[in-house]
């Protein structure tokens, strides 16, 4: 049974997609300055997830440009909703079986680094 801190995250991702589910790729792609529109906040999370769990974890990079695109201190841009989506659903899904290694002593003292 995974952690009771990964179940949390679980269901905040499927609460994410759950909000925006029907959300048609114009209006993810519409920004209101000067926020980033929805798609790049989707391609966003992707980001840190492969940075958090993927990357800094297990050295992995499976979608580099998501650096380029979406990452920190990246311009804003307005991503095409099905890719990001595709990369979030990827990314996830890479990292769900890693997060379900981690116990306690890893999520709570600290011992990921």
């Amino acid at each position: 049974m995974s952690h009771p801190l990964i179940m949390q995250l679980r269901f905040s991702r499927s609460e994410f997609k759950r909000a925006l589910e029907g959300i048609s790729d114009a209006d993810a792609r519409r920004r209101f300055l000067p926020m980033n529109s929805i798609s790049w906040n989707i391609g966003h999370m992707a980001w840190q997830e492969q940075r958090y769990w993927l990357t800094r974890l297990q050295g992995q990079i499976p979608l580099p440009r998501l650096n380029e695109l979406v990452g920190y201190g990246q311009p804003a841009c307005t991503p095409p909703l099905a890719e990001m989506w595709e990369a979030w659903d990827r990314i996830t899904h890479l990292a769900d079986p890693f997060l379900d290694t981690l116990t306690i002593q890893d999520l709570q003292e600290g011992s990921l680094s």
